[in-house]
């Protein structure tokens, strides 16, 4: 090669380099300082900080708009996003992290098509799809071709769902149809004080409603965790979420074709659990923490769990039994008695589903007295919702165990995943009952001719009362008639869960063809 060639590709070289730099400072020094006086990493820093070290591989980096009248004269490095691929613990995951410091991170056609190109690589692959948020929205010089690469991106959302997991952090603004992407994704995360969602912003109800509401308090981290269920998990800051992020990843497989990765676990299989005996009470009434009992039984007591402060009724979240990753549902007895209302079936329902689509078994510990009842709950379709869970379950094709700690009766004994549902392999302690109600319900409605005719009622109801526990409430007449497995010591619960999983580790399951089901949505 000639010395003229190579000065001439030096400069070439020199060009390319001098261009990568613009782009890679983004909206340049005063944009990124007001992102860190917010409290905010920048979309480069975010992704360094999310994968595995020097492991990133831009994509689109050369990436413009489409230009047009109003965007003359305009730049937006990158387009507004960083899109690629890279690692996390050694698994490969795309990802695209929206830049703020570039025209507020707003989205335009071709800002659009960097992150569908990195999601269809996602699928071509088999690897997960995380979304670093951070944008005002559509942008608006750009009209109609904004509005389409949203539909490019939501479209993809949907037709790649159950395909690959797909992980939306809300680490700044996410207005207008922003949110949904996000929310046909599978996991939703946000960061307390820098970011929210809503539909339309706090002017726009002040104007149209005449309500007055700050962004915080329409659509921040706290509403969205406690209130709606939008979101799944949150954390203070961006390094905290992110790292939410890949602790979430160790319990998914990297698409719907594998199973989650296996863990070479230090805690015992053969563990016994005594310590439940003085968690859980024999009479029905007293409450205990459901939580820990869970933790009792669970690969070094860690429980992770999914929209902990959403319906506190159910316990919803993802653990290691035996080195395998497992995802537990049950009932909280501290909070309504366990029951199941609306919010309660909907999150169970979603999370039994993902679950499903990515071949982590289920787990669930019941505890539950039945639907709540209310004309609020009946107006609100109760019956609707509730009937997702028996769908959900019904529907998931993974191993499916069902551990009865207590109480389980009427509609939502089947609910939370019976025999019937089911359930492969379902275990009882022997504190358990399994009935349609409760005795004192039950003998007051089969023995109410004989109770009220009674001189004495007080004395005939309680002798029915507990002539029905005796009879009936109890896991051994369920057992008797095949609906309970086993009857088991709660201190051996451990080692069984685990024998029966390592037991269900290759179960497959054929369907009946369709195109899909019909959810009660």
């Amino acid at each position: 090669m000639s010395d003229d060639t190579i000065a001439w590709m030096n400069e070439l070289t020199a060009e390319m380099e001098e261009r990568r730099k613009r782009i890679e400072r983004g909206g340049g020094e005063a944009r990124i300082k007001k992102q860190h006086d917010a409290n905010k990493m920048t979309a480069r820093e975010r992704i360094d900080y999310l994968l595995d070290e020097g492991s990133f591989v831009e994509l689109g980096v050369f990436t413009e708009h489409l230009g047009g009248d109003m965007m003359k004269g305009v730049e937006a490095p990158g387009e507004g996003v960083v899109a690629g691929y890279g690692q996390i613990d050694g698994r490969t995951v795309f990802i695209f992290s929206q830049d703020f410091t570039v025209l507020g991170g707003s989205l335009g056609k071709m800002h659009a098509q960097k992150i569908a190109k990195v999601m269809d690589l996602a699928v071509k692959t088999g690897a997960p799809i995380i979304g670093l948020n951070d944008s005002a929205g559509a942008r608006i010089q750009e009209g109609v071709d904004s509005l389409s690469g949203y539909g490019e991106v939501f479209y993809r959302n949907a037709i790649y769902s159950g395909v690959v997991p797909q992980i939306s952090a809300i680490l700044g603004p996410c207005a207008g149809g922003a949110v949904y992407s996000p929310a046909i994704t599978d996991f939703v995360l946000m960061s307390r004080g820098s970011s929210y969602m809503f539909i339309t912003g706090p002017e726009v109800i002040k104007s149209v409603t005449k309500e007055e509401v700050s962004f915080e308090e329409l659509g921040g981290a706290d509403v969205h965790n406690r209130k709606s269920g939008v979101a799944h998990l949150e954390a203070e800051g961006d390094q905290a979420v992110l790292e939410l992020i890949r602790e979430l990843l160790s319990y998914l497989p990297q698409s719907a074709k594998e199973k989650p990765p296996l863990l070479n676990s230090r805690d015992p299989v053969n563990r016994e659990t005594p310590e439940v005996l003085s968690i859980v009470h024999p009479d029905q009434r007293r409450p205990y923490h459901m939580h820990e009992v869970i933790k009792v039984m669970v690969d070094d007591q860690h429980f992770f769990e999914i929209q902990p402060e959403f319906a506190k009724n159910i316990i919803c979240g993802f653990a290691h039994l035996g080195g395998q990753s497992v995802g537990i549902v049950a009932n909280n007895p501290r909070f309504m008695a366990g029951t199941l209302n609306i919010d309660a079936s909907d999150k169970a329902a979603r999370f039994i589903r993902t679950c499903d689509c990515f071949n982590i078994p289920i787990l669930t510990f019941v505890d539950v007295t039945g639907f709540l009842p209310g004309v609020a709950q009946e107006h609100s379709g109760i019956i609707r919702h509730g009937a997702k869970m028996l769908y959900a379950y019904a529907e998931a094709s993974v191993p499916k165990i069902t551990l009865i700690t207590r109480k389980s009766y009427g509609g939502a004994y089947l609910a939370m995943n019976s025999r019937d549902m089911g359930a492969d392999v379902v275990l009882a302690w022997p504190t358990s009952a399994v009935a349609v109600m409760g005795a004192e319900g039950a003998a007051n409605i089969i023995y109410r001719r004989e109770i009220n005719s009674s001189d004495n009622p007080e004395a005939i109801r309680a002798a029915k009362i507990a002539e029905y526990k005796k009879n009936f409430d109890n896991p051994y007449s369920a057992a008797a008639r095949g609906y309970i497995d086993d009857v088991i010591d709660p201190k051996d619960t451990r080692r069984q869960l685990i024998r029966h999983l390592r037991m269900l580790s290759d179960k497959t399951e054929s369907r009946p063809y369709k195109k899909h089901g019909n959810i009660p949505l």
